[in-house]
Formats: C-alpha cells, sequence, structure tokens
C-alpha cells in the first residue's frame, strides 16, 4: 500500500487507533466530570485518584478474592463507587451552596492524601496487571495490526457513555436530576429525596472514573500516579465540551484522543499540548465550551 501524505499507512493508523484509545479513556473518565459537575456543582479534582483506586481494585479483588478481570470489570467500580459516596456524604456534602473552589480545594487535597497513602503502601514503581486470556493477541487488518484488548477497550467506553447518556437524558430518574438541579425545594416538596439521588450520581460519577481505572490495568502499569498527569488533559476535554455537558464530554473526549493521535504523526512535538491550545482557542471563542449552555 502506498504511504498516506508520506507516512507509511501502519503509522498513521497506528497512531489513529492510540489516539481513539486514549479519546475512549478521556471520554469515560471527563463523562463522570460532567455528571458530578452537571449534578452536584462539584469540580471533582480527585477523579484522577479515583481512577488509580479503579486499577488498584482489580489487583485487589484478583488476589485476594480470586476473581478474574471480567468479574472486576463489576465489582472495582461499585466499591470505588461506595467509597465516593462515602466522601460525599461525611466531606462534600458540607459544602453545598458555596463557593465552587471550595469543592475543588477539598477534592484536591483529598487527591493528593489518596496518592500519597498509596505511593507510601506500594511505591511509585508500577505492578502488571495481565490482559485477560479470550483478549490477547489481535488480528491484521492488512494496513495495521489491532490487538483485541484495545478494540475492546474502545467498545465498552462506547458502550458506557451511551448508556450514562441514555439514563440522564431519557429516564424519569435522569429528569429527577437535572430538575434537582434546577429546583432541588420544589422536587423535594412532590416527595423525592434529593440528597439520596444526589449522592447516588456522586457515587456512579466516580464508578465510571473506577471503570475507567479497570480498563487501563491491563494497558499501563497500575501506579498511585497513574490519573495525576491523566486528569489535567481530562479537565482540559470537559472544558472544551462545556462543563457539565454530558454529550459534550464524550464527543471532545474521543475528538480530543484522535487529534492528538494525528499530532504524534504530523507534528510529535505538539502532541502534549495540542488539547491545552484547542481549550484556549474554545474558551476564546466560545466561554461555555462547545456543547455548554451560556450563562
Amino acid at each position: 500500500m502506498t504511504d498516506l501524505l508520506g507516512f507509511p499507512p501502519q503509522v498513521l493508523f497506528g497512531q489513529l487507533l492510540l489516539g481513539l484509545i486514549n479519546g475512549a479513556f478521556y471520554a469515560v473518565l471527563s463523562l463522570g466530570l460532567a455528571v458530578i459537575f452537571g449534578l452536584l456543582n462539584i469540580v471533582n479534582f480527585a477523579h484522577g485518584a479515583l481512577y488509580m483506586l479503579g486499577a488498584f481494585a482489580t489487583l485487589a479483588v484478583t488476589k485476594y478474592l480470586g476473581i478474574g478481570y471480567w468479574g472486576a470489570l463489576i465489582i472495582a467500580p461499585l466499591i470505588v463507587g461506595a467509597f465516593g459516596i462515602v466522601l460525599e456524604r461525611l466531606m462534600l456534602r458540607r459544602l453545598a451552596g458555596v463557593d465552587h473552589l471550595y469543592g475543588l480545594l477539598l477534592t484536591f487535597g483529598l487527591a493528593l492524601v489518596i496518592e500519597g497513602a498509596f505511593v507510601k503502601l506500594f511505591g511509585s514503581s508500577g505492578l502488571p496487571y495481565p490482559t485477560p486470556p479470550q483478549l490477547q493477541g489481535g488480528v491484521n487488518l492488512g494496513f495495521m495490526f489491532l490487538p483485541w484488548y484495545r478494540g475492546w477497550v474502545v467498545v465498552a467506553s462506547l458502550a458506557v457513555c451511551f448508556a450514562t447518556w441514555f439514563l440522564f437524558e431519557r429516564t424519569k430518574i435522569g429528569a429527577y436530576l437535572r430538575a434537582g438541579t434546577e429546583n432541588p425545594t420544589l422536587l423535594q416538596a412532590f416527595g423525592v429525596n434529593v440528597p439520596l439521588l444526589t449522592t447516588l450520581a456522586y457515587g456512579y460519577g466516580v464508578a465510571l472514573a473506577a471503570f475507567a481505572g479497570v480498563l487501563a490495568a491491563p494497558i499501563t502499569q497500575v501506579n498511585p500516579l497513574m490519573g495525576s498527569n491523566l486528569i489535567i488533559v481530562v479537565f482540559a476535554v470537559v472544558v472544551i465540551g462545556g462543563m457539565g455537558s454530558i454529550m459534550g464530554a464524550v464527543v471532545t473526549g474521543l475528538a480530543m484522543g484522535v487529534i492528538e493521535g494525528l499530532t504524534k504523526v504530523f507534528w510529535p512535538e505538539a502532541s502534549s499540548t495540542v488539547i491545552f491550545v484547542v481549550m484556549a482557542i474554545v474558551l476564546v471563542l466560545r466561554p461555555a465550551g462547545l456543547f455548554g449552555k451560556s450563562a
């Protein structure tokens, strides 16, 4: 096959695949952030640490409970989501109605405490997690080799993103949650337990971060700092898509992953900053984000 734009097709499509995989992680993580901010008005800076907890929970249930990858895919998000519910009930709920800055500072502090504790316990070096046997190997597409697990990551992420969008945009519980952000007093007058709904919404957003951590465990080594660098990029993705926008988080996450992957082909030096350049341009032209609602 002839070169595409001066590059071998294996290089171009390989980077596109890598960008799509990164975009899948960006989409799931930014989706969790969007859910938490849109429904609770909390800028959850602990999201990266909770993503890391999902990966470590995968190791724990495999080692101590003998549960494989497929069981961990369900159990690890439930464990970390329950931990998130405890955080919301004990700490974050006390910040209801105050400036967003306080929530950001609290969750930033929580992230430092969680990451510091895990560095103390496990060190900063990574721990391996094997790819499940059913998803080992791959398929030769002619122009590139597609590992089965990488393809699974993209499919699973898209399925979770669609399910989350459907839950919050097309179901009664989603309507209750959206109404609770607009007028919680009126909704509570109709007999809806608004505090319970917001607690469950935070737990669900945290579980999404943990789900991404489970998906990442076989790809990247599990270590306490795996979420610290990623969360900065994810925040940029959320800002580009629009704070609190579920559709914006999904579409922008995937798009930014692909753009980042293409940049590594055509301008490798800019690949680590291209998302922040896009964020700056979007903030200048549309401060509310691509899918956000202007105040």
